[in-house]
């Protein structure tokens, strides 16, 4: 843009900003296409339309605050509002500047990076002036270099030191109370609203006289339709089974953050890697309820960095004790905070979930026959959750539960033995069948036995190893699943 506007100046031709950027985004397109699609080129082009469309108006408003006694001459005002009247005006600029900057971007970065960022306004009045000055020290440098050594090395200092405060004070700007939120990414009709409110209020074009009443009526409908759409969205259940290599999470995303749930989380590289990325995606800053099902290290060993990285307010437990190292030194963390932590066995009720096994007294020689199993009911779809529960836990379960039907069954693969026997899906009659299995380690790999077996039922069967992430999206008496792999099933829940 910037070039445009030279060869213009050197041309003896008016430029015009707005003119000027979308020449250059049309060269940069021409040459390049592909550019329409990333982030770079959105944030970098919108931002700056805004910044363009925003400021006069922004400036006015500020001008206005500012403005003296027109009537008064300089020489009769006090000495200290001359003196400050030039950086207060800088201030202001840059605050209005990067205001400007911030809601032109809100939208594309909650879409691309999950975060708002209200800190941002506030920070850019230190970051900018140390960023010019980091590069008026890097050109200084640059000059020196061939004829004094000695001021280039001090240039070069001095532009570390510089960014060094720019490191600082980022930091501290961001342990500001509500200095940033994740978000769950907005749908594109929202990010095509947001900017056509923004630009078209903020510039005051809908208010001009000129079918004003219309354009006002248009986007008022606009907003009414997207209102709609987001308590139809805010009223849906989700449902998400997560591969971790090895083990597995569920996420369950009901309406209103108290009645989420994060069950199991896997091991320290699954969350640092795919747990905690997935619920920074979806929004997630506090963790209401996380449930850890039983002590085996690719289920729950990542779980002091997850309550590290996020606020989790209540923690559910076995009180089954297993032997992992790793699964004690949680417990040992929760009996200091006795009153985030409950433990539950059968027939305890979690919310939505009631906690068919095991029983507080049942001791079994492997950890994943001890297994917490859990069924739920959300709006008419019922939900079986079998973790890694083998074969001595499937049979006490069968024997104690008259009533195992449901709808949708996730299983995991246990150590010895295999999951889901015969008898245990007659009684469970599931309509979908879950099973998390991985590539890596071998040894979690759906075996071709339980492949065959299982292929010989009337019912879908889908491995996580193949899929990838399968979501649910569950409403009155019906779900929907979509797998990561493109797979997509829908079926009425059972009454």
């Amino acid at each position: 843009m910037l070039t445009i506007i030279i060869v213009g100046w050197a041309f003896k031709r008016p430029s015009d900003l707005i003119n000027s950027l979308f020449a250059a985004a049309l060269l940069i397109l021409v040459w390049e296409p592909q550019q329409l699609l990333q982030a770079g080129f959105q944030l970098s082009f919108l931002v700056v339309l805004c910044i363009i469309l925003i400021i006069p108006v922004l400036k006015k408003l500020g001008q206005n605050v500012l403005q003296s006694d027109p009537l008064l001459p300089d020489e009769l005002r006090p000495r200290w509002q001359r003196i400050l009247r030039l950086p207060t005006r800088f201030t202001l600029d840059l605050l209005l500047t990067s205001f400007a900057a911030w809601l032109g971007c809100i939208p594309l970065v909650a879409y691309y990076f999950h975060i708002i960022t209200p800190v941002s306004a506030p920070a850019n009045l230190i970051t900018v002036p140390l960023c010019a000055l980091v590069l008026v020290s890097n050109l200084i440098s640059l000059l020196l270099a061939g004829w004094f050594p000695g001021g280039t090395a001090l240039f070069n200092h001095a532009a570390w030191f510089l960014m060094e405060c720019i490191r600082v004070t980022s930091h501290w700007f961001a342990d500001w109370p509500a200095a940033y939120s994740y978000v769950s990414s907005p749908s594109l009709f929202t990010l095509g609203l947001y900017y056509l409110i923004v630009l078209t209020v903020l510039t005051g074009w809908i208010f001009k006289s000129n079918r004003r009443a219309w354009k006002i009526g248009a986007l008022a409908l606009l907003a009414l339709f997207w209102c709609f759409q987001q308590c139809q969205q805010r009223a849906e259940t989700r449902f998400t089974v997560l591969p971790l290599k090895g083990g597995h999470a569920v996420y369950l995303d009901a309406p209103g953050r108290k009645n989420d749930w994060l069950i199991d989380c896997g091991n320290t590289n699954a969350v640092q890697f795919i747990v905690k990325p997935f619920l920074r995606a979806h929004g997630v800053n506090h963790l209401n309820q996380l449930l850890l099902t039983h002590g085996d290290l690719r289920q729950v060993g990542g779980a002091k960095i997850l309550a590290d990285t996020f606020v989790v307010n209540h923690i559910v437990t076995s009180p089954i004790r297993f032997r992992s190292p790793t699964y004690r030194n949680i417990l040992e963390r929760l009996e200091r905070t006795p009153e985030k932590w409950q433990q539950v066995a059968r027939k305890d009720q979690l919310g939505p979930w009631t906690v068919l096994h095991p029983k507080s007294d049942d001791r079994f020689p492997q950890a994943d026959d001890s297994s917490l199993v859990l069924l739920g009911n959300f709006q008419g779809t019922r939900i079986l959750l079998l973790s890694d529960l083998g074969r001595p836990g499937q049979n006490a379960l069968l024997e104690r539960t008259p009533d195992l039907r449901a709808d949708i069954l996730v299983a995991g693969l246990p150590a010895e033995n295999e999951p889901l026997n015969d008898a245990l899906l007659d009684a469970i009659q599931p309509r979908v069948i879950i099973i998390a299995d991985s590539e890596f380690p071998a040894t979690r790999r759906a075996s071709s036995k339980l492949r065959e077996r299982l292929s010989k039922r009337n019912v879908p069967v889908i491995y996580t190893r193949s899929a990838g992430e399968v979501t649910f999206s569950l409403r009155q008496n019906h779900w929907e699943l979509r797998t990561m792999s493109g797979g997509h099933f829908s079926s009425q829940a059972r009454n």
